[in-house]
């Protein structure tokens, strides 16, 4: 897993990321996939949320 040095963050490739509900580590889908039951790899709590994508949408008022 490619991760960025500054945020700690997995770079995106394409699936949704996920953080760990108990150390905050973000964790690609990609890589929760390996695991038979869907555990943090880096302390083993199974509680994860969906981190929302970076990007604003913006619309223009009518």
């Amino acid at each position: 897993m490619d991760v960025d040095e500054k945020a700690d963050v997995p770079k995106h490739r394409g699936g949704p990321i996920y953080e760990c509900v108990k150390c905050g580590r973000r964790v690609d889908y990609k890589e929760l996939e390996r695991y038979i039951s869907f555990r943090c790899p880096f302390c083993g709590y199974r509680i994860f949320r969906k981190v929302r994508a970076p990007i604003v949408k913006r619309l223009k008022a009518r």
